[in-house]
């Protein structure tokens, strides 16, 4: 049988949970996997690195590449390794237990100094992850994104291939109404991917800077050549609708022969407050008005009232399917094998 090649596009924790269904029914079908990644993130440890070394922003990059990593101990390992995060040191002569090991004086330490010997440390580490830390190293190193990803991808032995969406970092924009809380009705632009995703008011318009930054030419191919695209679950207007506003991926997408997956998310994210699940849908539409879809998936429980997303769906010209794909604890995040179980018989259908 011939592999099936899927791409998926996304960020963050719902581009991981569904590159890890994909692990869990690559075996039966066969999946040729790869990742396509925004490249918009501005906070944590990505906005700092970003800031202060330049380049795209690791932390979605890594965890697609955890997602995909091996089961072999070795490489899980260093998946573990990838996603440590490293905390913040305690004050000189301050051990965790809150007693003195050492005279900071007699040593030449922080009170010889005059310095507050209870403070903490400034560290130039704390808060960021191992793997972020490699990938800017390897990106520093080799001169170009995706040779760096190769080598990460080798090290943790992904089972797929993680590409970013552009060779160039991006800044997401929005027009947010009622992103001050003072003035409900007022119109105002934030900028960057932390503040968009964090905003309390309703966006009303998305938009990328610059407008139309280089499509990575590795992930062009790959949709070209795909079977299946795959967009969703995430963050809505800082992960998925990203990918329809570079103009060059845009196009692949709507000339592609492939079969197009929306899989919808189980609950709002503070940035989609207010967005209805049909909402959702329709806002694929709004960007990319020649976007047509064959499936949605979704969740039986989240969505509720089905009519309302069937009609969505059908616009675009897809069948709506549910699934029961969330963890059964009742928090909102999909079961990695729950909707690998979903997937199988929707990827393995012929047309």
């Amino acid at each position: 049988m011939t592999a099936r090649r899927v791409v998926a596009f996304g960020g963050g924790h719902g581009l991981s949970a569904s590159l890890r269904a994909l692990r869990h029914c690559a075996p039966e079908l066969d999946l040729d996997i790869t990742a396509v990644v925004t490249v918009g993130d501005d906070g944590g440890s990505s906005g700092r690195l970003r800031a202060e070394r330049g380049g795209l922003p690791p932390g979605d990059l890594r965890q697609a590449l955890v997602a995909l990593a091996g089961d072999h101990p070795a490489t899980r390992r260093s998946a573990g390794l990838f996603q440590h995060r490293f905390a913040a040191v305690p004050a000189l002569g301050v051990p965790p237990d809150g007693g003195t090991d050492a005279d900071p004086a007699a040593a030449g330490g922080p009170e010889s100094r005059g310095a507050d010997p209870t403070a903490a440390r400034t560290d130039g580490l704390a808060g960021h992850a191992v793997g972020n830390l490699v990938l800017c190293g390897l990106m520093e190193l080799l001169g170009d994104p995706v040779a760096a990803l190769e080598h990460a991808g080798a090290m943790l032995g992904t089972v797929g291939r993680v590409l970013p969406m552009s060779r160039q970092p991006v800044g997401i924009e929005a027009r947010v109404r009622g992103a001050d809380p003072s003035a409900p009705d007022e119109v105002r632009t934030v900028r960057g991917q932390h503040q968009v995703a964090v905003t309390t008011g309703r966006v009303e318009s998305l938009r990328l800077t610059p407008a139309a930054p280089a499509a990575c030419a590795e992930a062009l191919a790959a949709i070209g050549a795909a079977d299946w695209l795959i967009f969703g679950p995430g963050s809505w207007y800082t992960s998925v609708l990203p990918h329809l506003l570079v103009p060059q991926l845009a196009d692949a997408i709507v000339s592609s022969s492939a079969r197009r997956l929306v899989t919808l998310n189980l609950a709002a994210e503070k940035e989609t407050l207010g967005l209805s699940v049909a909402d959702h849908l329709a806002a694929l539409r709004w960007y990319l008005p020649e976007l047509k879809v064959d499936l949605v998936l979704a969740d039986a429980k989240a969505v509720g009232d089905p009519e309302p997303v069937e009609r969505a769906a059908e616009s675009l010209g897809a069948r709506l399917v549910l699934a029961p794909v969330a963890v059964i604890d009742g928090t909102p995040r999909h079961d990695p094998a729950a909707l690998g179980a979903a997937l199988v018989p929707v990827l393995g259908a012929d047309r």
